[in-house]
């Protein structure tokens, strides 16, 4: 997991919704994988001297060859699929020819360092060049042009293959002139397979981070029990001429004339609906209980949505978002009885608001679980029917894509 010399010990999975006396058992038992008892491994880890293999520090090879052995195209596809490099859909083979077309959708020469990604956070930082994301992007089917958005995802830190056992995924929202000058969707579609940058943006921003993090590969170094079918091709740029709130990128801080992606960390959820009807209310209330309480909600509804909500007062964005953060509401006892909220359990101790107030509540009393600033709402579709979807999504990055013009 890039530092092969780390001292583990391994408890067996899953760990949610076992009961005490089954965890105690695999602490009181031996290790999974050496056999060994499990707390005299955890114990000789913690005090062993270092050995020679310690102080060697890494040990396996970081490089890689800059071209693979020239072959026939269908011998190279399944040279691809073994070796885990694609998501498993044919590609485009990413030829020195193509390559180098596509860094000439940039200014930015060839080797200069992009980012870093990891699948999760107990693993080491990978560091990539524009050269390997130009190959990532090929292999999509990506055009010369499109390059700069897909540079500006690469570079937001954000991977689009994280290896939680939650099987999270990644969705980018792009704002900005560029969408005008691609031809991206926001209209009839727009979350969909219909257009060709959305779809093949999306597809490259989920083979770099696969190829440029040290793998994805299940049961090694993907863990996702389920999956996510949004870590496909997942993209939304918004509809910011048909929508009567001010864009995600202005609200942000960005000038309109920016072009922006946002990164959003999430895909655990969706609810979807329509309206706003007579009971939107009730309807909205009902999804906000309904969700996992650890992922904000960004909510993606069509310009009919909007403009609904802004006839019955909800003249900007935020008057709605904090109608929501007042709505989404459970007991103290169901908000806290969630595997993953355990990890805000170190901040309530700590008395960082506003989860020690929720620490502090009664069992039965009714808290709030979000606060205004972790929900978004963006605004896409085609105006065929009056459709909001409220995704599991907290945004964790926002890259200016004209810097990587």
């Amino acid at each position: 997991m890039g530092m092969p010399r780390l001292r583990q010990a391994y408890t067996p999975h899953p760990v949610v919704d076992q009961s005490p006396a089954h965890l105690r058992a695999y602490i009181d038992g031996n290790d999974a994988i050496s056999g060994r008892p499990f707390m005299q491994e955890v114990l000789d880890g913690l005090t062993g001297l270092l050995d020679e293999a310690d102080l060697q520090g890494l040990s396996f090879e970081r490089t890689t060859p800059r071209l693979v052995e020239p072959g026939t195209e269908d011998n190279l596809q399944r040279l691809f699929e073994a070796n885990a490099w694609t998501d498993m859909l044919p590609i485009v083979l990413p030829t020195e020819a193509r390559v180098e077309a596509m860094l000439k959708g940039t200014s930015h020469p060839p080797d200069k360092i992009v980012g870093r990604l990891r699948p999760t956070v107990f693993r080491e930082f990978w560091e990539f060049t524009v050269e390997k994301v130009a190959v990532n992007a090929v292999m999509a089917g990506a055009r010369p042009e499109y390059f700069p958005v897909i540079l500006a995802l690469a570079a937001s830190g954000i991977t689009a293959r994280s290896s939680s056992t939650t099987s999270f995924a990644t969705i980018p929202v792009i704002n900005g002139p560029i969408r005008i000058e691609l031809g991206m969707n926001t209209g009839i579609g727009v979350m969909g397979p219909y257009n060709h940058p959305n779809a093949t943006i999306g597809r490259a921003y989920g083979l770099l981070s696969q190829n440029l993090q040290g793998g994805s590969v299940p049961n090694e170094t993907y863990m996702g029990s389920q999956g996510n079918w949004y870590a496909y091709t997942s993209l939304i740029p918004e509809a910011e001429e048909r929508s009567p709130w001010q864009p995600l990128h202005v609200q942000k801080g960005f000038k309109p004339t920016d072009s922006v992606a946002s990164v959003f960390f999430g895909g655990w959820y969706t609810h979807a609906g329509y309206g706003p009807r007579a009971t939107w209310q009730e309807k909205m209330r009902h999804a906000l209980a309904a969700v996992e309480q650890y992922s904000p909600p960004f909510f993606v509804m069509d310009p009919i949505v909007a403009r609904g909500f802004v006839d019955l007062g909800y003249d900007t964005k935020e008057k709605l978002i904090a109608w929501l953060a007042d709505n989404a509401l459970l007991t103290a006892r169901e908000y806290w009885d969630n595997q993953s909220i355990q990890l805000l359990r170190p901040k309530a101790v700590a008395g960082i608001e506003p989860y020690a107030s929720r620490l502090k509540a009664n069992p039965d009393d009714v808290i709030t679980i979000y606060e205004p600033s972790d929900i978004h709402i963006v605004v896409a579709g085609g105006e065929t029917q009056g459709a909001w979807k409220m995704i599991s999504g907290a945004l964790r990055a926002t890259v200016n894509i004209d810097a990587w013009r």
